[in-house]
């Protein structure tokens, strides 16, 4: 007998794939989750072994449209067609990032020839970081917070004013935007520092896959970010910033057990002739006034 039809052999070849493996059983109950998956999701496969893929949100993400928590995602496709199926999207990982990756599946087929599930492979697409980035997520540099992975409020401000001259001498635009983490100090208050720590980084993990290898984002006060979008006109920061809006909504982490949100809210503003660092900053902050307006803070826990 051939070494190769040993079951255990084929599981460790399988084991051994640097991409992500799953597979489904007809019902979409996860069977099998390879070494690769928990390194990509970082699910563990006892998080999700007898799981359902679309039920739980334990592998896909869970964003509005999202095309992998449809009926008609790639393994579902596979396993009503027969054929294999291709998709790109992302991946929701267990600390609250996004990872996007490309997608294949192929239908499972019995000794008979009939369908009893499918199996999902995916691999990571990298994409590079903005400028200044410098792997978030191991900073050492002087200009970053190991807390949250953004530059600091006063590198921050260096890197406007640049734009603003860059805007001066070569007549290059851009677009501010303002972010709000809204309820972020009562978030902080309930559970701790390092919960908005987490919440933070995992935050600047998606908003790296979403910028442009121009843009930039940076820290500016203790709930407030400023993403500078190089090169963008009037016209294209609308679209922009619904953009990364819907990349952050109901971003979650996972704290003791439990998955939390915040609410987003995002002012903008377009460099215009003679902008200051105070003019432009004035305009975003009174975008951002308007659009976190509808807000409702919590209010202070019932006292018993």
């Amino acid at each position: 007998m051939s070494p190769f039809d040993d079951q255990e052999v084929c599981r460790s070849i399988l084991e051994s794939l640097p991409i992500g493996l799953c597979v489904v059983d007809l019902r979409k109950k996860i069977v099998i989750w390879s070494t690769g998956a928990e390194r990509i999701t970082g699910h563990l496969r006892h998080d999700v072994v007898g799981h359902s893929c679309i039920s739980e949100p334990l592998l896909h993400c869970d964003q509005p449209g999202c095309e992998f928590c449809s009926e008609n995602c790639p393994v579902a496709l596979a396993m009503k067609t027969s054929h294999s199926s291709e998709s790109s999207g992302a991946l929701h990982h267990k600390a609250g990032h996004d990872v996007p990756v490309r997608m294949q599946a192929v239908p499972v087929l019995n000794q008979h020839g009939f369908i009893i599930g499918g199996v999902e492979i995916f691999q990571e697409i990298h994409q590079p970081a903005y400028p200044g980035h410098r792997d978030s997520l191991h900073l050492s540099s002087t200009g970053f917070e190991s807390s949250s992975g953004f530059g600091t409020h006063a590198m921050t401000e260096m890197y406007l004013l640049q734009a603003l001259a860059t805007l001066n001498e070569a007549q290059v635009p851009f677009g501010l935007l303002v972010l709000r983490i809204e309820g972020l100090q009562h978030f902080r208050a309930k559970f701790g520092p390092e919960a908005a720590s987490s919440f933070l980084r995992a935050m600047a993990r998606t908003l790296a896959g979403a910028l442009w290898t121009s843009d930039y984002v940076g820290h500016w006060t203790d709930d407030q970010f400023l993403i500078i979008l190089s090169a963008c006109r009037e016209e294209a920061l609308p679209p922009v910033r619904e953009r990364i809006r819907r990349t952050l909504a109901g971003k979650s982490i996972e704290w003791w057990g439990e998955r939390h949100s915040l609410p987003i809210s995002i002012g903008e503003a377009t460099v215009q002739p003679g902008d200051t660092l105070e003019s432009i900053l004035h305009r975003a902050q009174q975008s951002l006034n308007t659009a976190s307006s509808l807000y409702t803070a919590p209010g202070p826990p019932p006292t018993s």
